[in-house]
């Protein structure tokens, strides 16, 4: 997804809609320089320092203000970015993704803006100020006992929980209740979702830093700092080594971290590209641990003097005991070649992009692995984009592609450069990748099928014993750059759950509820009124057994009725989240409401941080051993930030 800064680079937000964008004219180089909290290197362009020495609050007027004051879709507000420490500004201006538009000021100015954006005020509390008393149970039975483990809870990506492993029936849902809340410290985005195994919550965030927690009371069991924001799902197993937690950051690292201590077991970058990030759980399968690789050069393209593009999606099949590197596969099979020099003299290659946003899906009946691809970056448009890909598992060869939308090329330069000029490619495609992982599925006939949502507002089935053979197709929304199926549904035995974002940003009167001024004479806003609703759909058919239209948007600024959160299914329940911050569960027979609950607001948490709930959006909710465990603030394109993970039990006990 097209995740900048706090979210990432590549599938979902594209940004604004051309014809807003259009009226805009730098909207897109907006959305580059909005990356304010992921920690990886930028592209070439360099702020010029005055020869005065001007205050803090001038630079962060010249510098700052256009994307942080000026309703960037993705860029943080002043008052967001002061739930962070003045340190963590000043390394993202100087080691992290802000480090190219810091490059032209001193270390003085760097340490004095950091103070302005952050408000100085003291360090908030960490983690380690709410230790747990013991390190808790032993992990020897810990698959045997409820677990959620990685993105999906299986290998299938069906995000569908047992009642032996849920502990929560349907009958439960309404007494669901508050029981802790847990605030990430230094952080604006709530992004990583929650793995649960042997007792213990592990989960990544905006931070850096990795948590294991008690999953009763919230204390920490440890905390480990990875070299940038976490915002992979964890997968933890067992081998040699002991138990062992894996999972990606956003400058392409992945790792393996003893599960019980918190100590780095192995660290290695899973692809060399300088814009490289993995954002999908890595899969632990046949001692193999199979990691997705995307890219954030998708936005890196928005500067004119970027030399775009060279980065191809892939999967790196790691040794989980070591890190090593067994193979690694590529969406586009050919490396890309010089193409044209745009107008600024820079080289321009292709085909390049494809990123893997998601968690593989693995077919062991058949050895195979499955994946789920974005949107080319850059001309000639390539098969192996917008698709679903089959590769070999033992090898990483490929089987079969089955693409779902052709010449599909396109880049954030495209919101504010004709196709063919700049980086944005003559395609200058619709953009309509896909974000979720597939899921594996079992019909009532006994006939298999592979299952893909895509941001088209399209759900693919597809026939995995006859070569990715299409089954069916059933249109569940509008579709767009923000459209359709975005992070991922879930499936029982006899339906799958489909959640639509079909989010719009669109032009705004000034003062409006939820409008947003820019620089260039007009406010934004987040439509109240597109998006939004869930279905089920008939594994077999795709036929729309049922649709509960959102209940409607509220009105509270960055409120949309999309609900862009990845699904999640029990036994008789569906829970769905929105941009609205409202976590829904609906009846899985008829789409009858059964509870909603209003994340947004401040929490008293169990580790001391200030923390506020947001947008629901990215993971889904986790239900492990009578418990749910969703993050809330994921804000994206103007939507609500928040910083803290919410666990809720019968009676909040």
């Amino acid at each position: 997804m097209k995740r900048v800064g706090l979210t990432a680079y590549g599938h979902v937000e594209a940004g604004v809609e051309r014809s807003a964008a259009q009226r805009i004219g730098c909207i897109g180089l907006v959305l580059v320089a909005s990356a304010m909290v992921l920690a990886a290197d930028g592209g070439a362009a360099t702020l010029e320092s005055s020869a005065s020495a001007p205050t803090a609050a001038a630079d962060y007027g010249q510098f700052c203000a256009k994307c942080h004051d000026g309703g960037a879709d993705r860029s943080p507000t002043l008052a967001a970015l002061k739930l962070l420490s003045a340190e963590r500004v000043r390394a993202t201006l100087t080691n992290g993704t802000m480090a190219v538009h810091g490059a032209g000021l001193s270390p003085t100015r760097i340490s004095a803006l950091a103070g302005f954006v952050s408000g100085a005020e003291p360090a908030p509390a960490t983690a380690a100020d709410r230790r747990c008393a013991s390190n808790g149970p032993e992990m020897t039975d810990a698959m045997s006992r409820p677990h959620w483990n990685g993105w999906g809870a299986g290998g299938d990506q069906r995000r569908y929980q047992p009642a032996a492993m849920a502990g929560l029936s349907a009958a439960d849902v309404p007494k669901l209740a508050l029981a802790w809340a847990f605030g990430f410290p230094d952080s604006v985005r709530a992004y990583a979702q929650p793995t649960v195994v042997g007792g213990r919550i592990f989960v990544g965030s905006a931070n850096g830093q990795v948590y294991a927690l008690d999953a009763r009371s919230g204390c920490t069991h440890w905390a480990f700092a990875a070299k940038a924001a976490v915002r992979t799902a964890v997968s933890v197993g067992q081998g040699r080594r002991g138990w062992t937690a894996y999972f990606g950051d956003q400058q392409g690292h992945a790792y393996g971290v003893d599960a019980l201590s918190g100590e780095l077991v192995w660290m290695t970058r899973a692809d060399s590209h300088p814009t490289a990030i993995i954002t999908g759980a890595p899969l632990l399968i046949d001692d193999m641990l199979l990691v997705p690789v995307s890219s954030r050069e998708e936005a890196a393209s928005a500067n004119p003097a970027y030399s775009c593009c060279t980065f191809r999606g892939s999967v790196v099949a790691l040794e989980p005991q070591t890190g090593r590197r067994l193979w690694q596969a590529f969406t586009i099979a050919d490396a890309p070649q010089p193409v044209r020099r745009n107008e600024h003299g820079q080289q321009l290659y292709g085909p390049s992009g494809a990123s893997i946003w998601s968690s593989p899906t693995a077919d062991p009946d058949r050895h195979l692995l499955y994946v789920t691809t974005g949107n080319n970056y850059s001309d000639p448009a390539s098969a192996g984009a917008d698709a679903v890909v089959a590769l070999r598992l033992d090898s990483g060869a490929r089987v079969w592609t089955h693409q779902a939308t052709a010449d599909d090329a396109t880049t954030v330069a495209c919101s504010f450069q004709a196709p063919g000029s700049g980086n944005c490619p003559q395609a200058n495609g619709p953009d309509l990748d896909f974000g979720a992982s597939a899921m594996l599925l079992m019909a009532a006939t006994g006939r298999r099928a592979l299952i893909a949502g895509q941001k088209s507002g399209v759900v693919h089935a597809l026939d995995p014993d006859r070569n990715g053979a299409l089954l069916w197709q059933t249109r569940v929304g509008a579709g767009g750059k923000l459209g359709g199926v975005q992070w991922g549904m879930a499936a029982d035995d006899r339906h799958v759950y489909v959640a639509v974002s079909d989010a719009r940003i669109s032009p705004a009167a000034p003062g409006a509820p939820g409008a947003q001024p820019t620089p260039f004479g007009i406010s934004l806003r987040l439509d109240p009124n597109a998006g939004g609703g869930l279905l089920a759909l008939k594994i077999e058919t795709g036929e729309v057994v049922w649709k509960a239209p959102h209940p409607g948007c509220h009105a509270r600024p960055g409120c949309s009725p999309a609900q862009s959160a990845a699904v999640t299914a029990i036994a008789g329940a569906v829970f769905s989240g929105g941009l609205d911050g409202h976590l829904r569960a609906y009846a899985s027979d008829s789409g009858r409401m059964l509870w909603d609950v209003d994340t947004q607001r401040s929490y008293t948490t169990v580790n001391g941080v200030a923390a506020r709930g947001g947008s629901l959006d990215g993971p889904g909710a986790v239900v492990v051993g009578g418990m749910l465990y969703v993050n809330s603030g994921y804000a994206i394109f103007g939507g609500m930030p928040g910083n803290v993970l919410l666990a809720f039990s019968v009676d909040g006990k």
